[in-house]
């Protein structure tokens, strides 16, 4: 029973022992070493935090609709973006802080949790690319960019969110989401049709205008169906973008990073022999 619960969190990337060579808490790239990598997260963090903060106020103080906030998957994927940068943020900069730089609390953490943070990371490579492109073909409109404010508030959540998400995909050490994270992430978004229809039968109206059935109802069940086949192709290009970036950081920095990331030589070995 034992081994088969080991089998089922391994095959979801939490090895045994967890993330062995550190990747999560590194980037390949050599002016990113753990230090600016961590700080770079906590800035990250700090941003999104206020951007949802400043966002969530004004809507309440100006427009009234404070209490739709979470109606929307905008919000909720940009409140995960926030929250990984604050996770990996933090570990990163303990990681920098450690002795010899030999681990980072999550490796002691149960396993439960190891398992929500790189599901929590392969969400926010993969949502912030959907709700940018499903915002910019579907949603937007002359008015997107007016104010300052306005530009401010869509800039931050349907643009430098990708950007954000790009960065990890790009600047950072983290091994590509194993295919079996994919039905566990897409579970999030029928799911959230499910918040969509409530906030219309309790507040009135829909959250995203493509949702309304209205005469349509075919219409909605083809949005729906391309956004889950969007996911899908979204999921792969990533996988095999941050593929890629293994690849070639594997043949530009390899030996040289791994040995770095694992700290001193005898440990390199263990981590070859196992």
């Amino acid at each position: 029973m034992k081994r088969k619960l080991s089998f089922s969190y391994a095959s979801f990337g939490v090895s045994t022992p967890f993330d062995p060579s550190f990747a999560l808490v590194t980037s390949p790239l050599p002016f990113l070493p753990p230090s600016v990598l961590g700080a770079v997260r906590a800035l990250l963090a700090v941003y999104t935090l206020l951007a949802i903060i400043v966002i969530l106020g004004f809507d309440a103080a100006v427009y009234g609709s404070g209490p739709s906030y979470l109606s929307y998957f905008t919000s909720l994927s940009y409140i995960g973006l926030c929250a990984y940068f604050w996770a990996s943020g933090v570990q990163t900069i303990a990681f920098a802080q450690t002795e010899r730089r030999i681990c980072y609390p999550l490796q002691k953490w149960p396993r439960p949790l190891q398992l929500m943070h790189v599901l929590l990371y392969t969400s926010i490579v993969v949502y912030p690319i959907i709700v940018t492109i499903v915002f910019w073909a579907l949603l937007s409109s002359p008015q997107t960019l007016e104010g300052t404010f306005n530009a401010w508030s869509n800039i931050s959540r349907h643009i430098l969110n990708s950007v954000f998400a790009l960065f990890e995909i790009t600047c950072t050490n983290v091994s590509p989401p194993p295919w079996s994270h994919l039905g566990p992430v897409f579970i999030v978004l029928p799911l959230y049709l499910g918040v969509a229809y409530i906030t219309r039968a309790t507040q009135g109206f829909y959250t995203y205008s493509f949702l309304d059935p209205g005469s349509h109802p075919g219409l909605v069940a083809a949005y729906v169906f391309g956004i889950a086949i969007g996911y899908c192709i979204v999921f792969a290009v990533v996988k095999g973008v941050i593929t890629l970036r293994c690849w070639l950081s594997r043949r530009r920095w390899g030996s040289e990073a791994d040995a770095e990331r694992l700290g001193e030589p005898e440990a390199l070995d263990e981590w070859e022999e196992v």
